[in-house]
């Protein structure tokens, strides 16, 4: 029995799903609050609990969540026993041994690329562990897709084929020093490839990195080995021809996407996937859990993302223009973390300046504590942007002011109450049931 401490995390639920489709007995716990990753765990009949110590017997092998304490009540009992424990990354570690591991890591970018990544292997036989709580396992199956996270280095513990890298960015500012630190973290996953790294080369910083591994670079510079050209963006999405390979016409918005398109099609090309069917697959892509999910209500658009890092927030904002391009736009941002908030407060404010209107909810404490960082709050945003309010969980229904309006939820935490009490608020003042 695989027992799950934090089974609701988005990598953990998809690890689950991994593990019970392999044939193996899987349950687990978490907080009682709902998460939006609980829909895949109950379509796959796993069944989760709240943490009590009584749910932990001898037996059990432990798989626990990045963000579980040492005081949890459950970990601590298992530790009791004796029991085997896993750390989330770990497990994956192991996984990645049974198959083609494909690892795609990058600071922006991991979740969709992976999710296309998915769809276009499917026909050649992929499984699929992606941060938006999405997994998949056939024993039969040739590749992994595995959505690897740099945080305190995790992704070293895998095994790739090859590892893909989207970007390298300053993030996690609670662990990494600077991008120096950041650099040398991908350059070590990069070198754990076993066949070769496929890289964004229109980034500096990956091309920074010491790799002694082969490398194929792709992008829109003419320096790459993998080359995205006559790019058209419009209201329907993004066409744009990779020589050697074909023409594609995708349901994509923004740069980034396109960009993430290109490192899967650099991926199959490198694996001799059939274009036609690449191009097929790709074009059934329409966006990866809270990537992006968009809802219709009226002439209004909501928009729910999962950008927190203010590049994030720019690819989101620029893919809403493009689509969107006569829609007036109100952003709602949850800052994630007190480091993070501390270290782009500025360079988010300059982001949202392009909005009508933002509203910043109090920030999201995540595995930190706002007495270890005095002073930081939303306001060192919110003072910085000349239309810009606060808000809170309970004002959705202030909202629904805007007409023609695109609103953009922008956090990786759940903000879904403030979602469902505007679409109520709009839709009772438009009259529709």
């Amino acid at each position: 029995m695989y027992y799950f401490i934090g089974i609701k995390g988005t990598g953990m639920s998809a690890l689950a799903v991994i593990l019970k489709q392999l044939g193996y007995e899987v349950m687990g716990s978490d907080l009682g609050k709902h998460f939006f990753t609980e829909s895949e765990l109950i379509r796959n009949q796993i069944p989760f609990y709240e943490y009590q110590e009584e749910n932990i017997h001898s037996g059990y092998t432990i798989i626990k969540g990045a963000s579980i304490r040492e005081d949890n009540v459950e970990l601590k009992r298992a530790r009791e026993l004796d029991l085997k424990i896993y750390e989330y990354n770990e497990m994956v570690g192991e996984l990645t041994k049974k198959f083609k591991t494909i690892c795609i890591a990058g600071c922006h970018g991991k979740t969709t690329t992976t999710n296309m990544m998915a769809l276009a292997f499917e026909g050649v036989g992929i499984n699929y562990l992606i941060g938006d709580g999405t997994g998949c396992g056939r024993r039969e199956n040739t590749y992994f897709a595995l959505e690897s996270c740099e945080y305190k280095r995790h992704f070293l513990a895998y095994h790739p084929y090859i590892a893909v890298i989207t970007n390298i960015d300053l993030d996690h500012v609670d662990y990494y020093h600077d991008i120096d630190d950041i650099i040398d973290a991908y350059t070590s996953y990069a070198n754990h490839a076993s066949e070769v790294v496929i890289a964004y080369g229109d980034d500096p910083y990956t091309r920074k990195m010491k790799l002694e591994k082969k490398v194929l670079y792709y992008g829109l510079e003419e320096n790459n080995d993998v080359r995205a050209t006559n790019v058209v963006y419009s209201e329907k999405g993004i066409s744009f021809d990779v020589p050697s390979y074909g023409h594609f016409s995708l349901p994509l918005f923004g740069k980034h996407q396109l960009l993430d398109a290109l490192a899967v099609i650099a991926v199959s090309m490198y694996e001799g996937v059939d274009y036609s069917s690449v191009s097929r697959q790709l074009a059934k892509f329409h966006g990866a859990k809270r990537r992006f999910t968009e809802e219709v209500v009226g002439n209004n658009v909501i928009i729910d993302d999962y950008a927190h890092h203010p590049k994030e927030v720019e690819a989101t904002i620029n893919a809403i223009r493009q689509k969107y391009p006569d829609k007036h736009l109100v952003i709602i941002f949850q800052p994630h973390t007190f480091s993070r908030t501390r270290e782009f407060a500025d360079a988010l404010a300059q982001v949202f300046q392009v909005a009508d209107k933002s509203y910043i909810l109090p920030i999201h404490p995540a595995r930190e504590r706002q007495e270890d960082y005095p002073g930081v709050t939303s306001n060192l945003i919110i003072d910085e942007l000349d239309n810009a309010s606060s808000i809170s969980l309970d004002d959705g229904a202030l909202l629904s002011c805007y007409d023609n309006t695109v609103f953009a939820f922008m956090s990786p935490n759940d903000i879904s109450k403030l979602e469902r009490d505007l679409k109520e608020s709009l839709k009772k003042n438009l009259n529709i049931d």
